[in-house]
This record gives C-alpha cells, sequence and structure tokens, in this order.
C-alpha cells in the first residue's frame, strides 16, 4: 500500500471512529480510530477525530494519557500514564486493553523505553490486558512475541511471566503450547548473530527455565547451549554474563553429563582451533564452569598436557591483550580446586610474575590475585629486588599491590584489590599490617559505603574484616588435650604449627579489633544494612562478634549504632536454614555482649524505635540455643553466661518493662539454669534472680505460697549454701529481699534447715555474705503474729544468738557489727 494510500485510508477511519462513538458504539470507534493511528499515527484527520471524541465522550484518565502519549508522541503524557499505573494499579479491564492496543503501536524511538514501561505496567497490573495478549499469542505465536519482544526489556520479560500465569489463560493445554512457543523464540533470539539484546533473551530463558525446568530443558539442544555459552565472554555485560550462568548452571543440574559433556566439547573445540576469539570463548567457559561443575571443570584443566601447553599458547599470543585476559581469569576461578592450584603454581608461576611486573589495565591485579591464591601463605617474605614485590614467591610481598589497587578509578581493579587481600589476610603478618594502617582501614570503610550496592566487593570486603579480626575457636579441655597428644606423637612436634602465632593470640587480636571500631566500621555496616546479602550478613554479625569481644570497645560499638544493627539484623534474618539459624544465634550472642557492658536505657531510650524490650527476645534464645542439633562438638555455655549477664542488666533498667517480659517469658528456663553445672552458668542466673525480685512480679513468684514458690524458695536456700562465694552473695541478696514478704518467709520455715542456712551466710568470712545474712534475719525476726513468733523460736533454737554475738564481736566492718547487735536486740 501506497503512503497515499495509508493517509487515504486513515482518514476514512478516523473519520468512521467519529460517527461509531457518536452512535454509542464507543468500542467499536475506539478499534477505528487504533486502526487508523497505525496507518498513518501523524494525521491531521487522525488527531482531530482523536480531539473530537475526547471532548464529546468521558474517556478514562488512563486511556487518555495513552492515547496522547501514541497520537501525540507527547513524553509527558506517557509519563503521566506510567505513574498512573504505579499510584493506582486498579484499572477497568477493558479500558486496560484499549491502552495495550494504543501503545502496541510504533512510535518515536526516543520513546520506546517509556514505551517499553508502560506496556510492563498494564500487564502487570492488569489481568484483562494479559489475557489479550495471551489471545494474541494463540492467534500467531510468532508476531505477538516478536512484537512485545522488540519494544524493550521489561515488555519481554511479561512474556516470560504471562506464559506462567494461569489465570491469563482459558484452557492449560493453550498456556502450554504458548509457554514452549516462546522458550523456542527466546532460544532463537539467542542465536541471531550480532545481536545487541542477548541479555533480554537471557532473562527469558532463565525465567522459564527456572520455573518449568523439566518441560523446558529438553528443547535445548547443543547448538543452542553453546549460544548461552557464548554469552560467557568475559567481555559481555555484567548483566549478560549472569544471565548466561544462571541458565548455563540449571541446564547442567537438568541434564546432567549430557550437559557437561557439551560445556567440554565447547572448550576443546575452540582451543584447537586456536583463533584468539576462539580461546578467548573457551577460557571464558572454563572459568564459568568450574563454579558451576568444579570436579569436570577441573578433570578438563588437568588433562595431561593441558597446563604446561598453556604457557607456549599465550606467549604465541603474546600482543593479544584479550585471549591474556581470558587465561587469567579462567586460572582464576581454577584456583578453587587444590590440584589445579598446584598446576598453576608449578607451571605458571613465572608467566604471571612477568604480568604483574609488565602487564596493562587489569591484568596485573587480577595475577596478583592469582598468586595470592596459589602461594603458601605461611611462606616468609623475602626480597628478590622486584618492586612492590612484583618479583616475590611470597604472598605478604603481594599486599602493597593490593592496597595501591584499593585507590585505582578501575573498577576491576578494586574488585581484585579485594580479592586478593581476602586470601592474604588469612596470614597472621598481614592481618596485623592491615590493622597497623589507618589510611588502608579507612578506604576500606569508605569502599563498604560507596560499593554497598554491589554484593561481591562488599562481601570481599567483610572477608578481610573477618580475617583480621577473628580469635583463635576456644577449645574445651578435651580438646586441647588432644592437640597435646598430637604433637607429641609428631617427631618433629617442635617444628609444628600447634603453637599459636603470637599474633593470633587474644590480646593481638583486641588490639585489631580495636583498630577496626576506631576506624568507624561499625558505622559502615549501619550504612549497609539494608542492602546486605545473607552471606555478608552472616560474616558482618561474626564480625560484630569478635569486635564485642573486648568489653573496653562495647560503648563505642553501641555509640556508632552495632547494637540497634544487631537487634535489626537478627530480626531480618528471617531463613530456617543452619546458615541462617547460626547467623541469628551469633547476632544475638554479640547483641548480649554489648548490653552486658552499657546502660541498655541509653541505646535504646522509652521515646526511641525499636524498644528496649524488643532485645529481649534475641538474647532469651542464647539460653535454649546450645541445645539445638545445629551446633556441632563441644558444648558451649558462653553464649547462655553472657545472655544471662545481659538480662541481668536489662532486668536492673528503672521502668522495670524488661523485668515483667523475662518474668513472663523466661522464668522456667531461669529456673533451670539455676541447677546448672557449670559454676559460672549457676552464678549468672543466681544474680538474674537477684534482680528479678527487686519487682512485684519477680516477689509474687517466689512468695504466693504456691508449690511454684515453694519450689524456687527451695532452690534459691540451696545456692546460698554452695561453694562458690559470688553466687552465695547473689542468693543472699535474693532472699535478703523476699524474707520481707510473710509468704517467703512460710516458704522458707517449712524447709528443714532454711534458717540454719540464712545463720551461715552470717557465719561467712565474706563481710558483704555476712551483711546480706544478717538483713535475712533480721528480717524474719520482724515478721509479725504466728509466723513472727515460729521464725523467732527457729532462730534461737538454732544457736542464732550465738552466731549474731560472734560477728557483733568479731566482724571487722563496723557496719556489720552494728547491724548484728540491732538484729540481736530484735531476738531479744
Amino acid at each position: 500500500m501506497s503512503q497515499d494510500e495509508k493517509k487515504d485510508r486513515a482518514a476514512t477511519f478516523a473519520a468512521r471512529a467519529v460517527e461509531l462513538v457518536q452512535s454509542g458504539r464507543a468500542e467499536d470507534g475506539s478499534r477505528a480510530l487504533r486502526e487508523a493511528a497505525s496507518l498513518d499515527p501523524d494525521s491531521p484527520e487522525v488527531k482531530a477525530a482523536f480531539l473530537k471524541i475526547q471532548s464529546e465522550e468521558p474517556i478514562h484518565t488512563l486511556q487518555k494519557l495513552c492515547g496522547k502519549f501514541v497520537l501525540e508522541q507527547d513524553e509527558q503524557a506517557g509519563k503521566q500514564a506510567l505513574d498512573y499505573l504505579d499510584r493506582s494499579g486498579e484499572v477497568p479491564g477493558n479500558i486496560a486493553k484499549e491502552c495495550l492496543e494504543l501503545v502496541l503501536q510504533e512510535g518515536k524511538p526516543e520513546l520506546k523505553a517509556l514505551r517499553d514501561e508502560i506496556v510492563a505496567g498494564l500487564l502487570r497490573e492488569s489481568i484483562a490486558a494479559k489475557t489479550a495478549l495471551a489471545q494474541r499469542l494463540l492467534d500467531n505465536t510468532t508476531t505477538a512475541f516478536l512484537q512485545i519482544y522488540n519494544i524493550g526489556d521489561r515488555s519481554a520479560n511479561s512474556i516470560a511471566e504471562l506464559v506462567l500465569t494461569s489465570s491469563a489463560w482459558s484452557d492449560e493445554s493453550k498456556r502450554e503450547k504458548c509457554e514452549i512457543g516462546a522458550f523456542q523464540l527466546f532460544l532463537a533470539k539467542l542465536l541471531e548473530v550480532g545481536h545487541e539484546s542477548d541479555g533480554r533473551a537471557l532473562k527469558g530463558i532463565v525465567r522459564l527455565l527456572a520455573a518449568d525446568a523439566e518441560r523446558l530443558h529438553s528443547i535445548i539442544d547443543e547448538e543452542t547451549f553453546d549460544a548461552i555459552l557464548c554469552s560467557l565472554d568475559y567481555r559481555q555485560p555484567n548483566e549478560v554474563k549472569s544471565q548466561a550462568t544462571l541458565a548455563a548452571a540449571k541446564y547442567i543440574e537438568l541434564s546432567g553429563a549430557q550437559g557437561q559433556e557439551y560445556v567440554c566439547r565447547f572448550i576443546l573445540n575452540r582451543i584447537t582451533k586456536g583463533h584468539s576469539e576462539d580461546l578467548v570463548l573457551a577460557f571464558s567457559a572454563a572459568a564459568a564452569a568450574f563454579p558451576i561443575m568444579p570436579t569436570q571443570a577441573a578433570t578438563l584443566f588437568l588433562v595431561e598436557g593441558f597446563v604446561p601447553s598453556l604457557l607456549p599458547l599465550l606467549e604465541k599470543k603474546l600482543n593479544a591483550v584479550k585471549v591474556e585476559q581470558a587465561a587469567l581469569n579462567m586460572l582464576s576461578a581454577a584456583c578453587i580446586d587444590n590440584s589445579c592450584r598446584a598446576a598453576i603454581k608449578k607451571h605458571c608461576i613465572h608467566w604471571l610474575q612477568r604480568v604483574l611486573k609488565t602487564g596493562k589495565d587489569d591484568r596485573p591485579g587480577l595475577a596478583a590475585v592469582i598468586l595470592a591464591k596459589v602461594l603458601d601463605p605461611t611462606m616468609p617474605a623475602r626480597d628478590t629486588g622486584g618492586k612492590d614485590g612484583s618479583d616475590s614467591n611470597s604472598v605478604d610481598n603481594l599486599v602493597p599491590i593490593f592496597k595501591k589497587l584499593l585507590v585505582d578509578p578501575g573498577e576491576a581493579n578494586k574488585q581484585s584489590s579485594i580479592e586478593g587481600l581476602a586470601y592474604a589476610s588469612i596470614q597472621p603478618a598481614v592481618k596485623e599490617a592491615l590493622a597497623d594502617d589507618r589510611l588502608f582501614l579507612d578506604r576500606l570503610t569508605d569502599l563498604l559505603k560507596v560499593s554497598q550496592t554491589k554484593p561481591t566487593t562488599v562481601f570481599g570486603a567483610l572477608t578481610v574484616i573477618e580475617h583480621v579480626t577473628q580469635y583463635l575457636p576456644t577449645l574445651s579441655e578435651e580438646q586441647r588435650k588432644m592437640n597435646q597428644l598430637k604433637s607429641y606423637a609428631n617427631a618433629n612436634a617442635s617444628k609444628t604449627t600447634d603453637t599459636p602465632n603470637p599474633l593470633e593470640e587474644d590480646a593481638a587480636v583486641s588490639r585489631r579489633c580495636k583498630a577496626i571500631v576506631d576506624a568507624g566500621v561499625v558505622t559502615a555496616f549501619v550504612a549497609i544494612a539494608s542492602n546486605l546479602s545473607p552471606a555478608s550478613t552472616a560474616i558482618v554479625v561474626k564480625i560484630m562478634l569478635s569486635l564485642s569481644r573486648t568489653p573496653s570497645l562495647r560503648g563505642t560499638i553501641a555509640q556508632q549504632g552495632g547494637a540497634r544493627f544487631l537487634l535489626l539484623r537478627y530480626t531480618a534474618i528471617a531463613g530456617t536454614t543452619d546458615t541462617d539459624k547460626h547467623a541469628r544465634h551469633t547476632a544475638a550472642h554479640a547483641l548480649a555482649r554489648i548490653l552486658i557492658s552499657v546502660d541498655p536505657a541509653l541505646v535504646f531510650p522509652s521515646s526511641g524505635s525499636p524498644p528496649l524490650t524488643s532485645t529481649i527476645r534475641p538474647i532469651l534464645s542464647l539460653l535454649t540455643d546450645f541445645q539445638s542439633d545445629i551446633f556441632d562438638g563441644p558444648l558451649n555455655l558462653l553464649p547462655t553466661f553472657e545472655a544471662l549477664l545481659a538480662l541481668t542488666n536489662l532486668a536492673s533498667t528503672p521502668s522495670g518493662d524488661a523485668t515483667e517480659v523475662i518474668i513472663r517469658q523466661a522464668l522456667p528456663t531461669v529456673e533451670d539454669l539455676l541447677l546448672s553445672n557449670n559454676t559460672m552458668v549457676q552464678r549468672a542466673a543466681t544474680e538474674l534472680v537477684c534482680n528479678l525480685v527487686a519487682s512485684a512480679s519477680g516477689i509474687e513468684v517466689f512468695a504466693d505460697e504456691s508449690p511454684a514458690a515453694d519450689r524456687r524458695l527451695h532452690i534459691l536456700l540451696a545456692l546460698a549454701d554452695v561453694e562458690d562465694a559470688p553466687t552465695r552473695k547473689a542468693a543472699g541478696g535474693a532472699l535478703a529481699t523476699l524474707v520481707g514478704f510473710e509468704g517467703a518467709v512460710k516458704g522458707m520455715l517449712k524447709r528443714e534447715r532454711g534458717v540454719e542456712i540464712l545463720l551461715g551466710l552470717c557465719a561467712d568470712e565474706d563481710d558483704e555474705i555476712v551483711h546480706r545474712g544478717l538483713f535475712c534475719v533480721g528480717n524474719l525476726l520482724g515478721m509479725k503474729g504466728s509466723v513472727g513468733e515460729e521464725a523467732k523460736r527457729r532462730v534461737k533454737d538454732g544457736d542464732g544468738e550465738m552466731a549474731l554475738r560472734d560477728v557483733a564481736n568479731g566482724a571487722e566492718d563496723k557496719m556489720v557489727r552494728d547491724l548484728a547487735k540491732e538484729v540481736l536486740r530484735d531476738l531479744g
């Protein structure tokens, strides 16, 4: 059809559209107007018809905006339409269909991105729009697919979502047919030579494979899988590479040996060809294969002669920068396997050192990372005359290079710096050097803040900090004895590494933790909290646990927002895997440590959010987590002990809200811990009870004369008679409060040795314990009525008068002597 004929037909349709609308057939009129616009969108007659219909017929806001956007190429109207979809969401079905038909028409290329967003928005918000597109796909799958696909990424993504949405289809078999058709078309798009939207096709492939892999993976043959592997080319944009990796991983997972064979054949065929472009594709695919299929990739890498022949091949391509870069990527990825690392160390060290010394762009940094991975971290540094350690065979001589790369403007060099330091910082001397370099720590902290949307960089930086702050594991007595036996059994025991490096001892690690806190790393954690991945969160809470181990740092950590950060991280970790449980446990433990040493009311003021009481749930979890089967190895009661100390501090806050929550949620658990075989845990639990009974609720659970209260009093009396003096002191303090209440006194008098134990406190060697014992006896004697008379009789029968006289005459503390005399007077 000629251009003149199109104009005439457009004018005819426009006039017909006005007539149809005026006769009450609005839907037919809209259809005619769309047909006119598709023939000649710039026609004055079409625009006039649109304006006339708009003025005469009430038109939905979205329809009006989409019409202006398409017919008048009005960018502002398009933005308003998109804003309407984002804000309003609900659109009447017939309006959504009309708008979709309008926006699918071709427009100015510069408005294509906006058109893409509107189409995606309509398909996202309206089931009617989805149903309309589903019908288009049923009528002609290829035509409808290409029309939507060519609009943009979001529209193409909508196709994948649509063919997976059962509610948009009248029949499941029709949906499945279109799903397979769309998948084949996505694969066809990927096969197009020189196509610039490989990422768009790969997204569709990945989305459909993830949702319906069993049905679709058999459609992929070796040719289409080769296209996916070609998209792993390191020169591709990151989005394309990541989507290709996901697609390859999913296909290999489902196809098993066949997919692995395709990968190996792809790599070997291209290496055999030997052309630069083929080598780049082969090495890029091999680099991606190691994380996906490590065993098979390592087997291929270790084929006899492969690694030794690699160097002559690279020397032959000496000026092919892209080949060298791809080879370095492959070697770096191969370091995931021990045998591959050994092969690289044996055959490639000198070549890597040459690249490190003479290479350009990103290659020296990557070569340094590979050297850090393959060299023995325990090997001492030695100067071989190279600048910045570029000729060195030791890891610590690479550290200055990594530090220099950290300030390089290139993103790849920053990543190489972080990755190299993550490996190098395993070495104690490197940990110490990094902690002593305040400028480096400041740069690392700044990098964390500016890279929060780059998860790989954040993870690497956190790994460095984790290594610097990591304490050696606390060994049980049994583990220490086993280590000693191993040393004795070793003929060269004096040369073994069983003796800890002085730089790994607690004092050295504590100094490094102080340097990290002083550099404001906790502030950086708070700043990037909302963007942390689950893996990064697990590392951060480990770091916080190490930092909070030193009591003197806890106040600074709290000032930098560390306590609130840990509480929010604990709440945000919602998974149920063992890794998630460990991360929650670690976050709770670090929070407990901080709350031992700071005033909780200052960190969580009553006017702030979250409230102070929200810290109790994570800390209470530590009282029982040690029983969980996710914690292997010997029993570790340190988190339980420190949780009890934190709860004791919380129970001392003036408001009393924390005390009420602890009593309501944790009393049975605390009661069990009063009977712990571990002296430190038992002591901490008793000190907590001493603080709890300062409240009315705490007194009630010990003095309401119930069987449970009698049992608790019995336990408390027994604790006042144990060997551990701090436990006796805490139990005495709790009893001194309780015997001021008749119910508690009755409970004590039921116990045969109750009064005897209280008099025993008065005879203790510790004046503070004696003071508490005197208070207990004095309160007993101050009781009125029959309870008071029985208490006085029991004190006298237990030689209480003699015990009190001994204190009144022999105590060194005048306050204690005076109190003893006062109690004697009450005894009469």
